[in-house]
């Protein structure tokens, strides 16, 4: 299992929306886990006490 961690600012009140790059590194993880055999659970930003999940909306994941 992987845990990727950092720091996004979001803009007050906003739900945290994934950026392209956001879902690139999502992909480039998910594509280097299934070489060392290691799931990438989901992606998830947080801000402003709400999250987005970037599995849940099916950004960088395989369908």
């Amino acid at each position: 299992m992987w845990q990727h961690q950092y720091d996004a600012p979001v803009p007050t009140l906003r739900i945290p929306d994934p950026s392209a790059e956001d879902v690139n590194v999502t992909r480039q993880l998910v594509e280097a886990g299934k070489l060392l055999d290691i799931s990438v659970l989901d992606h998830v930003i947080i801000g402003q006490n709400r999250y987005t999940s970037l599995k849940e909306k099916g950004l960088g994941f395989d369908t």
